[in-house]
């Protein structure tokens, strides 16, 4: 068996890097004691709840076992190094793909990170991802049979691998505005059907009420002439036609009861 090159340089050491040291820190009962200094802080120097809400406040003065809590101050040039790459997290100045130095895969002046070019409409960006998807396929057929023949060669097809990737990630964001949009429509559209549903069914209940409401006050108390007995009619005692009535006005209110219950 051939021995193992000392010099093998691209050989795995780490699968995942451990997480930092000051993790330790970050217990319920630190959090809560930054939080009453944080807290005790503000009172002192009288800030306001607005400033509190927009601004980060540093809390000076604090135990060394709490210095991990207070929140860094940013970077004087904007840039943030994650996972060793630099990175500008500025929404005013966004970096656009040359100043990223990241090739451009598709149409080249109409993919920029502007508001204009992610409302246009001439281009198929459902298209564009459909051909980027097809090689990004290609690409890691490519790169595993790299990986399989001429390991020491696999630098440039992982940097053709992350190019793909991040110019489909672009082009899945220029959706954003769209999407958006989109959803804001659909939730006006539901807000309206349900008002009008309701609206449909507050309108069927006055109906009902209405109709009810006449059918009380059509009911009349037959009229009996004192002493007297009406000619071709069934003789009726006033008392029986009080009850009758108050039969008919208790059936009707047992209707109105179930109906709004």
């Amino acid at each position: 068996m051939a021995e193992p090159d000392e010099d093998d340089s691209g050989r795995v050491v780490s699968t995942w890097p451990d997480p930092p040291s000051f993790w330790h820190a970050f217990t319920p009962q630190n959090i809560e004691r930054y939080k009453a200094l944080k807290e005790d802080y503000v009172k002192q120097q009288g800030i306001d709840e607005e400033t509190v809400k927009k601004t980060v406040i540093r809390v000076p003065d604090i135990p060394p076992d709490l210095i991990n809590l207070r929140p860094p101050h940013e970077p004087e040039d904007g840039k943030w190094n994650v996972f060793s790459d630099p990175q500008t997290l500025s929404t005013e100045t966004p970096l656009s793909f040359e100043d990223a130095g990241v090739p451009r895969l598709g149409p080249g002046d109409d993919l920029t990170f502007s508001t204009q070019d992610q409302d246009s409409k001439h281009l198929d960006r459902g298209f564009e991802l459909k051909k980027l998807a097809k090689s990004l396929l290609l690409n890691y057929l490519e790169f595993i049979g790299v990986m399989y023949h001429r390991p020491d060669d696999a630098e440039e097809k992982i940097q053709d691998l992350k190019t793909i990737l991040l110019n489909f990630h672009h082009t899945v964001n220029e959706y954003r505005p769209h999407q958006a949009r989109e959803q804001l429509i659909q939730m006006m559209q539901d807000n309206l059907d349900a008002k009008r549903q309701e609206t449909a069914a507050i309108r069927g209940v006055v109906d009902r009420a209405k109709r009810m409401i006449e059918g009380l006050g059509s009911l009349e108390v037959p009229s009996v002439e004192e002493g007297g007995e009406r000619e071709g009619e069934e003789e009726m005692s006033k008392e029986e036609e009080e009850r009758k009535i108050l039969e008919r006005k208790s059936e009707l209110w047992k209707e109105l009861e179930e109906e709004f219950s």
